[in-house]
């Protein structure tokens, strides 16, 4: 039988043609407007929504609202099109065993595929797919990152994201190997090299970037720390995911070391990150088509409000197109001019889930936000978990157990968080490390920060 291998599957050249990286990236589109801008994404989107209309899932989707094949023009017309989220990829997963209808895979002659799923803490895992082009180009935006924000090829770089069939280790290795020039580490989590090997690593080998989760990174510094490591660690750079977190915590822990933030989930690849002024997140507009809906109705919102990030990837017309994926995770846009004359809009990044988000006496609480909150207190880790619970007259309540070095007033937290979140919540103290098993830091990409003990 005659296929083509993986990288005959795509045109590499072009691809950095249409997606450029290093020098090549900052000049395109620091001297290009939003008109010209917008043209590249219309062409995608048409080529696109013409892929889309091949799927059997996208086919029932927007069938199911009346939409035809000539009603949907252009990019101005992609409000008329319904979101999806991952509760409509899985009931296509139990609809049509095992990949769902979604990925337009084929028989025999389908291209290559790459397959990883979700880590199925919460239920059962969902497939992730991804044809040769569209892994790429989620392997470069990755790669083009880092090196705008100053990735060098001297650097070698420990990447603590996890591996087995999540996505997250695989494509951060293909991401460095592919289009950095730096020497990669695949250290992965803390089940698979344990805390105390990590540091050992960063000591043997000259480590001096860290990609991966901030509060596994954070962690880290202290496990260096106390296996006397610290001095001979050199980090200078770390590209995580800090969310609501304050940088300054994770710099400190690291000697100084400069924290970029940047956001993407496991159906999209990078959505968004810092540039080198660490001034909001730039969508990568040339990529990834951003709408921010309000949580609720669904509308688009004004700039500076708070919506749903319904992300369409342009890119991605070869296998499991991804066309309105609401990720229920939440930001705002960011306005006014930016340091760096990009034409990318900026997001100011996660901000919570609004799937997770609480309501509490007629206010939004979003659990992540008690982390930024917490940061810079020198008696408490920064490590917490919430669990919501009901009393018996039907009242929710909001108990956050928060870990302390010692010495630390509880009623003075309580009072802290009220004034930062807006409502009052309980507080209880615990020592260090006691959170652990709740958050499941150790062994998971993100850990637990809200547990929901309510009944009924």
């Amino acid at each position: 039988m005659s296929f083509p291998t993986y990288f005959e599957a795509f045109d590499a050249r072009q691809l950095l043609e249409d997606y450029p990286v290093g020098d090549a990236f900052v000049r395109r589109y620091t001297g290009m407007s939003r008109d010209e801008l917008h043209a590249i994404q219309d062409r995608q989107f048409r080529r696109l929504m013409a892929r889309g209309w091949e799927i059997p899932f996208y086919r029932r989707l927007w069938g199911a609202r009346g939409i035809e094949p000539g009603d949907i023009r252009g990019l101005e017309d992609i409000g008329k099109l319904p979101v999806f989220d991952k509760s409509d990829l899985m009931a296509s997963v139990a609809d049509h065993p095992p990949f769902g209808d979604f990925a337009g895979l084929g028989g025999a002659g389908r291209p290559p595929a790459i397959f990883h799923t979700t880590s199925g803490t919460t239920g059962r895992p969902q497939p992730l797919l991804f044809g040769p082009k569209g892994r790429e180009v989620t392997n470069l935006l990755v790669g083009r990152m880092y090196r705008w924000q100053g990735l060098r090829p001297e650097d070698v770089v420990q990447s603590v994201y996890g591996h087995g069939m999540i996505n997250g280790g695989h494509y951060i290795r293909e991401a460095v190997a592919h289009f950095t020039n730096s020497l990669f580490l695949s250290a992965g989590t803390g089940v698979e090299t344990r805390s105390v090997n990590q540091v050992q690593l960063m000591a043997d080998f000259g480590v001096t970037v860290l990609v991966g989760f901030i509060d596994y990174i954070r962690k880290l510094a202290e496990v260096a720390e106390a296996e006397g490591l610290l001095e001979r660690i050199g980090i200078r750079m770390i590209c995580g995911h800090l969310g609501t977190e304050d940088r300054a915590g994770v710099e400190q822990a690291w000697g100084g070391a400069r924290a970029f933030d940047w956001y993407g989930v496991g159906d999209t690849g990078s959505i968004a990150g810092e540039g080198p002024e660490r001034d909001g997140l730039y969508v990568w507009e040339d990529a990834q088509y951003l709408e921010l809906l309000d949580v609720d109705t669904g509308r688009p919102v004004a700039p500076g409000e708070s919506g749903d990030m319904v992300v369409t990837c342009l890119f991605k017309d070869d296998v499991a197109p991804c066309i309105r994926f609401n990720t229920h995770d939440v930001t705002h846009e960011l306005t006014g001019a930016n340091d760096t004359g990009m034409v990318f809009r900026r997001i100011a990044g996660f901000k919570g889930r609004s799937d997770n988000m609480v309501k509490l006496r007629g206010i939004n609480v979003f659990p992540h936000a008690i982390g930024a909150l917490i940061e810079k207190r020198s008696d408490l880790t920064g490590e917490y978990v919430c669990r919501l619970r009901r009393d018996a007259g039907g009242r929710d309540d909001l108990h956050v157990t928060l870990e302390s070095r010692g010495g630390a007033d509880r009623e003075e937290l309580a009072a802290l968080l009220r004034q930062g979140l807006g409502v009052e919540v309980l507080v209880d103290l615990v020592g260090p490390g006691d959170t652990a098993a709740a958050t499941q830091i150790d062994i998971r990409q993100k850990p637990i920060r809200l547990i929901d003990e309510r009944k009924g």
